[in-house]
């Protein structure tokens, strides 16, 4: 019974860890439990197939269009959204029969649809049910003498949908939250188990742990920004939000360190040390390899003893065990029982002691009274370093007001004069190749559309949704002949394609243009009008949807591909620099900032670039060379980006911490490494410069005479040059692929200007 159990558990923990706040499951849930509650409802009330399908429609849109993290303003926006949905079926009714007049209003729709986004998430909401409930009207032909019954239908979807929404799969942000740290936690164990298979790995098997260990890296930073994305909603307090950011922040930053210094162990020690740990091999091995082995099993059973932590890491968790357990560890930090072993190996041992403080913190903001009565005191020093923290965390900070664009520049107004000017070449295509089911085309147009901001991301959504769209009708036709006219097999089959809609939108838009496209066919055979000849001018239609949206893109108010990457290369260079200089600043001596919100921006600004480059390295993209430049920027960048995490991380223990003392020395070991990026930043803005990225030195040898005091003062002040020397190099790295002139010195740099 244990076994299974803990069998359960560890497939929860690793279903959790791939879908972080089971964000995703409650999607879906929600969404087919409105709809299958209204078509319970409906069938009560003994309504015809028609409006069967115009009901299930209407929830589903009801229920996704909301995206509002309050439980107030959602009840606000749905009930708000009523209205617009009786509204647009009314004149989908009333203009179905007037051609010229139908499609200019149809277009105006689509215009206040995606202008309506600038109003904030109600305004999206609003302009979405708008469109889609329309598009509803034009699916099931409603007429004006139908309206009645379509009103009550339309009511009856809204009821469901707020049912589903606020009593049978209800969401607050802090049920949101707790899921999300649970997420955390689970990605957390994971990768920690994932350092111990590295520590255990042959030499065969190194490159396959690799990558199970970066790709538990980066799960364990995405869980980190969506906690972060929804601390303000699910906390009590901004001092309370604040303060779990900073712990979320120091556990994650601890953990990747743990494994760089862990691969850095391994490539350093190789066989000799980690490796040896064969049975009744130490009566030969000599003194410097027996204690290279009993080091090793000792780093793999703190490893164990850190995956308990964090395994435990609930607040209900009481008795001896974990605190003895996090109290040795803990003292590893203060050099206390550290194990003999080769530099590279104590290391790990710290970083094992910081990692376990990391996690004690995160559980202290989870649970503020915890085991005291157990606390060494290593453990007392870290409990008052943490309140020291709490104290200085200052309340509710003001946000500084971006300039926004105006006119035409503004992304709302762009958008919405793009999809209308593409949505009116659609609808005349559509007309051509259907005048029943042009509304394909136009749907096509709106939706790649969405959540875009440049040519290139149009064209890959287009492509995705194309291909998703032809092993849809593949399905479609399928599914279709297997339920015959089983309405009830059809609706129960309508709901799982639902369900993998939403569930795997955020993952793959192919892979929900899949389902949607198998859904309709299933929809087709419910109305009576499902024919091999509809599905392939689905495909049809979608085709000409997608061409239409790329021509808009490309001949009215264009953003170019390449000018939306230098504008987020921009700004991650310039959050760049002010996490390095506020960090070294603090590190030499200087006022303490809050390099915390200074780190989360960073992270932002680097998922955005991400996002744009995602056109230039799909693998559609035809410049081979364009795309492995993108590519290698924005690994240089990520590399960048957690070494100043790092930095950030040590300089935030300076104030409170009695074994991290400043240096002012720093100071100028930083000041090369700002040049360099504000430099690459001007060039990036197409400024004119005069200077050239300096390189040479390493940053250990710029520093005075006293240097290598410095470098024997301690792990801290070791790990800090080192991450300046990685920063350093990384700025330098950039130099090249972007075009920015070298020091004479070094050579001319050959290749583009920007990412693409």
């Amino acid at each position: 019974m244990a076994v299974a159990r803990r069998t359960a558990k560890s497939v929860w923990d690793r279903f959790s860890a791939s879908d972080p706040g089971l964000l995703r499951l409650m999607a879906g849930l929600r969404t087919v439990g409105a709809i299958l509650l209204a078509l319970a409802v409906l069938a009560l009330v003994d309504t015809s197939v028609t409006h069967l399908v115009a009901g299930a429609m209407a929830a589903m849109v009801a229920t996704f269009a909301i995206q509002e993290k309050e439980v107030r303003g959602q009840a606000i926006t749905l009930a708000l959204g009523l209205p617009v949905a009786l509204a647009a079926i009314s004149l989908g009714a009333l203009l179905n029969s007037r051609v010229v007049a139908g499609d200019v209003f149809f277009v105006m729709l689509i215009f206040g649809a995606v202008y309506s986004r600038r109003f904030g998430d109600r305004g999206t909401a609003l302009g979405l049910i708008g469109f889609q409930v329309y598009f509803v009207s034009l699916f099931v032909s409603a007429s004006v003498s139908a309206l009645p019954e379509l009103f009550l239908t339309l009511t009856i979807a809204f009821v469901c949908s707020a049912v589903a929404r606020f009593a049978l799969v209800p969401e607050t942000p802090e049920r949101t939250l707790a899921r999300l740290r649970e997420a955390f936690r689970a990605r957390l164990a994971q990768l920690v188990a994932h350092q111990i298979e590295l520590l255990d790995a042959d030499a065969g098997d190194v490159d396959a742990v690799l990558v199970d260990l970066r790709r538990s890296t980066a799960r364990l930073h995405e869980a980190a920004l969506m906690i972060q994305g929804r601390l303000e909603e699910g906390t009590r307090d901004a001092s309370a939000a604040a303060l779990l950011q900073r712990r979320v922040a120091d556990a994650e930053i601890a953990a990747e360190r743990l494994g760089v210094l862990l691969l850095n162990a391994r490539s350093a020690e190789r066989v000799e040390t980690l490796t040896l740990h064969l049975p009744n091999a130490s009566a030969a091995m000599p003194a410097r390899a027996r204690i290279a082995q009993d080091a090793g099993s000792a780093l793999r059973r703190d490893l164990r003893a850190l995956l308990l932590l964090v395994v435990r890491l609930v607040p209900d968790d009481r008795g001896t065990a974990l605190p003895y357990v996090r109290n040795r560890l803990l003292g590893y930090r203060e050099e206390r029982g550290l194990p003999q072993g080769s530099p590279a190996v104590q290391d790990c041992f710290r970083a094992v002691g910081e990692a376990a403080r990391a996690i004690s913190g995160l559980r202290l903001a989870v649970d503020a009274s915890q085991d005291e009565e157990y606390d060494t005191p290593e453990a007392a020093r870290s409990r008052e370093e943490f309140e020291a923290e709490e104290i200085s965390i200052s309340g509710e900070a003001a946000a500084a007001a971006e300039e926004e664009p105006t006119g035409l520049r503004r992304p709302t107004t762009r958008a919405a004069v793009q999809v209308s000017v593409g949505s009116a070449l659609a609808i005349v295509g559509g007309e051509f190749l259907s005048t029943q089911r042009w509304y394909w085309a136009v749907l096509t147009c709106w939706v790649v559309f969405l959540n875009t901001a440049s040519t290139g991301e149009i064209l890959v959504k287009g492509y995705r949704r194309l291909v998703g769209t032809v092993l849809g009708v593949v399905a479609g036709v399928a599914l279709a002949g297997a339920v015959g006219n089983h309405t009830w097999i059809a609706f129960a089959l309508v709901l799982l394609c639902v369900f993998g809609m939403f569930f795997t939108a955020p993952l793959s838009y192919a892979l929900m243009s899949f389902f949607v496209t198998a859904m309709l066919g299933l929809l087709y055979t419910l109305l009576n009008t499902y024919s091999l000849d509809v599905l392939v001018l689905r495909v049809e239609e979608t085709a000409l949807g997608a061409a239409c949206g790329i021509i808009a893109a490309v001949l009215v108010l264009p953003v170019r591909t390449s000018h939306r990457t230098d504008e987020e290369l921009g700004t991650v260079l310039a959050r760049l620099r002010e996490v390095v200089s506020a960090a070294v600043a603090q590190l030499s001596g200087g006022p303490a900032v809050d390099l915390v919100d200074l780190a989360r921006d960073l992270d932002t600004a680097l998922d955005d670039l991400r996002s744009s480059t995602k056109p230039l390295t799909h693998p559609i993209a035809p410049l081979r060379a364009r795309r492995q430049n993108a590519r290698y920027v924005v690994a240089l960048l990520e590399t960048c980006a957690y070494h100043a995490r790092s930095l950030a991380a040590t300089a935030e223990l300076v104030p409170s911490s009695k074994s991290v003392a400043a240096d002012a020395r720093l100071a100028l070991a930083g000041r090369r490494i700002t040049h360099n990026i504000d430099l690459i930043a001007a060039h990036v803005r197409d400024e004119e410069t005069g200077g050239e990225i300096e390189s040479g030195a390493s940053i250990a040898s710029m520093l005075d005479s006293g240097r290598h005091e410095v470098l024997r003062t301690g792990s801290v002040a070791f790990r800090v040059l080192r991450h300046l020397q990685r920063l350093d190099e990384g700025i330098v790295g950039l130099a090249r692929p972007l075009g920015v002139p070298l020091a004479a010195r070094e050579e001319k740099a050959a290749g583009t200007r920007n990412v693409g």
